[in-house]
Formats: C-alpha cells, sequence, structure tokens
C-alpha cells in the first residue's frame, strides 16, 4: 500500500507539525465535495441529506492554502463525487494543478467513472466493495456488485485500484474472504475498515460488536497475505473492549472538508475547527483556536476506530518502537498500550494474536 517513501514524507510531515504548530502541513486532505448520492447504505446516510456542493471555486481557494503542498494527499468523495455538478472540471483542475489526487467511487454510475479514470488519470481509485452480491446489496440497499467488478476490470490496468471493505453490523468476515479473493483476482490491492458512527454521515447504529473472544480466532486466515489489515482489525477487538489506548496524532496532519464547508477536527468528533466560507483553510488548520484544540484531543482522545485516523496512529507508533524505548516515545508522543498487557509492544502484540490465528 505504501512504500518507503510515503513513510518518510509524512515522518518528515509529523515533525514539522510537532515542531512548528503554527506552520503544521497537511499530509492528506480529504474533499467530501457534494452529498449527491445513488445508494442508500445502511452505514451512511448522506443519501438523506440535502443535496449540497463544494464548488470549483471552493476548491482552487483550499488547494491555495499553505497547508496544502505539492505531497499533500488529496481524495475526492461525497457521496458519490462523480455526480458532483462540475466533477469534470474539477478532475481536470487537479490533472493539471496538482495530480496526486485520488477518487473515491461507489461505481454505480459505471461508465462516468470508468470515463473519468480515464480522461483525467487520479493517482489511485479507491472502490467500495462490502461483501458478495447479496451482503453488497443488503448493506448498500440496490444492487450494485456487478457495476464494481466491471469497473475494476476495465481500469485495473489503467490506474493502481484499491477496494475497500467495511466490516459492519450488515456483513460478515466471510464477506470479506471473497473480497479478499476479487483482489487476488484482479490483482489489485484491498483496505479494511471497520463501520463507526461519523456525525457527518449521520449514522446512529451500534458499532460492530465483537463479542467474545472467537472473534480473533474468526478472523480470515487470508487477511495475513494484505498489507496492513489484520493488525487493524485485531486491535479493534483491544480497543472495543478497552484495552488499547492510543494517544491520536492523526489530526496534526489530517484532515477533512464537508459539502457546507465545514472542517472538523477529525472526522469522528463533532467539534469544528471552522468554515471555509468564513475563513481560510490556513486560519483553520493553523489558527491558536485549532492549536488549542488539537493539543488538548491528540493525547487524550481515544474515541473512534476510524481507520483514516487510526491507521495513522498504529503506524507512526509501531515505526517508533522500532527506533527508541518504550519510555522515551511516552515522554514525547503520551502514553499508550496495544493492549491489557500495557508493557506489550506491538511486535509482540502482532507475533503472538497472529500465531493464534493461524
Amino acid at each position: 500500500m505504501y512504500n518507503l517513501n510515503d513513510y518518510l514524507r509524512s515522518g518528515f510531515t509529523y515533525v514539522n507539525n510537532s515542531i512548528r504548530p503554527g506552520h503544521k502541513r497537511l499530509d492528506t486532505l480529504m474533499i467530501y465535495a457534494t452529498t449527491r448520492c445513488q445508494s442508500a447504505c445502511k452505514h451512511c446516510n448522506i443519501w438523506k441529506k440535502p443535496q449540497e456542493h463544494l464548488t470549483l471555486a471552493d476548491i482552487k481557494r483550499l488547494m491555495t492554502a499553505k497547508c496544502v503542498t505539492k505531497n499533500t494527499n488529496i481524495g475526492l468523495e461525497g457521496g458519490e463525487f462523480v455526480l458532483h455538478p462540475q466533477a469534470d472540471e474539477i478532475m481536470e483542475w487537479f490533472m493539471e494543478h496538482h495530480p496526486k489526487y485520488t477518487l473515491l467511487s461507489n461505481c454505480l454510475a459505471t461508465r462516468k467513472t470508468i470515463e473519468a479514470v480515464r480522461k483525467y488519470r487520479p493517482a489511485r481509485l479507491y472502490v467500495s466493495l462490502d461483501g458478495d452480491r447479496k451482503a453488497y446489496k443488503r448493506m448498500r440497499g440496490c444492487d450494485g456488485y456487478d457495476k464494481v467488478i466491471r469497473v475494476v476490470e476495465e481500469v485495473k490496468d489503467d490506474i493502481p485500484v484499491s477496494l475497500m471493505f467495511c466490516l459492519s453490523p450488515w456483513n460478515s468476515f466471510k464477506d470479506m474472504e471473497h473480497v479478499i479473493e476479487v483482489s487476488n483476482r484482479y490483482g489489485v490491492d484491498i483496505r479494511i475498515g471497520v463501520y463507526g458512527t461519523m456525525a457527518f454521515f449521520d449514522t446512529a447504529v451500534d458499532m460492530l460488536d465483537t463479542g467474545t473472544e472467537g472473534y480473533k480466532d474468526s478472523i480470515p486466515e487470508c487477511v495475513h497475505n494484505t498489507e496492513e489489515n489484520f493488525d487493524f482489525i485485531a486491535l479493534y477487538d483491544e480497543w472495543k473492549n478497552g484495552r488499547l489506548k492510543l494517544p491520536c496524532h492523526s489530526i496534526r496532519s489530517m484532515l477533512a472538508v464537508h459539502s457546507d464547508g465545514n472542517v472538523p477536527i477529525c472526522q469522528n468528533l463533532d467539534i469544528s475547527l471552522g468554515n471555509i466560507h468564513e475563513k481560510t483553510l490556513d486560519e483553520i488548520f493553523n489558527s491558536e483556536k485549532a492549536r488549542e484544540i488539537q493539543c488538548r484531543y491528540s493525547r487524550k482522545c481515544n474515541g473512534c476506530w476510524i481507520n483514516f485516523h487510526r491507521k495513522y496512529d498504529i503506524i507512526l507508533l509501531r515505526n517508533l518502537e522500532r527506533l527508541m524505548p518504550r519510555k522515551i516515545i511516552e515522554a514525547f508522543f503520551g502514553e499508550y498500550h496495544w493492549s491489557e498487557n500495557g508493557k506489550e509492544t506491538y511486535r509482540q502484540y502482532i507475533k503472538r494474536t497472529a500465531r493464534r490465528n493461524t
């Protein structure tokens, strides 16, 4: 999924943001440009919202911010981004001015998605697939499985494609196995997340319950052959049952902008740093108010398992453990523990859990 240069760039960004909190740079910026969507997902109610869009002019203003660099990963999503009334103009602008952008899609507008990929050349296409045909319809409220497969078949040789699987109360590990098989069949990578409630999506359904100790034993063995997925799924059980605590440093380097212009501190907390229709992104992200809120929550908040944030924190701390003793890490980054055994390292935890799972 990520190469050494990606890790190095993220590391340099994190160091800069820690040393110069008033001049932070963005590693990743997700732009929820529209609420328009033709799906009816149970794990996302954005399709029930009134239609609302960020304009091309809004996005151009975002991209002039000093906190956005040529290395900032930009994600275009919604809703369903290709349904944005200015989708073509926006992607054409990014292709010319910031080619390091990615497109997220449910692929229900099949032909439009394929044409967009071939014409505007995003750096990567993220495709949602949450199980087999029955699971897809149950979770997303429409029969779109074949459309997803068609897009993958058509563009996998044009640009890198990632399947995005979300483990939720409406699907299962069996569905995860199916999507991993699809990824292997077409030679594309897979990124696995776990359902969580998010204010912007108006979801209030209880999160996935890991229940008994059997949760980890049920994780498919084939997950071990994918990159950076097993730890996230296994550690969810530790977090859900109160045994894991990680400081949330991703909020210092990652940001989302909603279709109404609102900029939340993160994708979980309903706390706004500001609105791009009232202030610039630099003023919002690097203001004294933002620095105070980010500092307060980065060390203490352990309130979600959203992959947009927590995968960043896992990667940060597991790599630091390779370089320095735990006491030094905690002195700078705050107290943390991977499991009920507060002294267990990431490597020890994964080795123990993986052995048990295989």
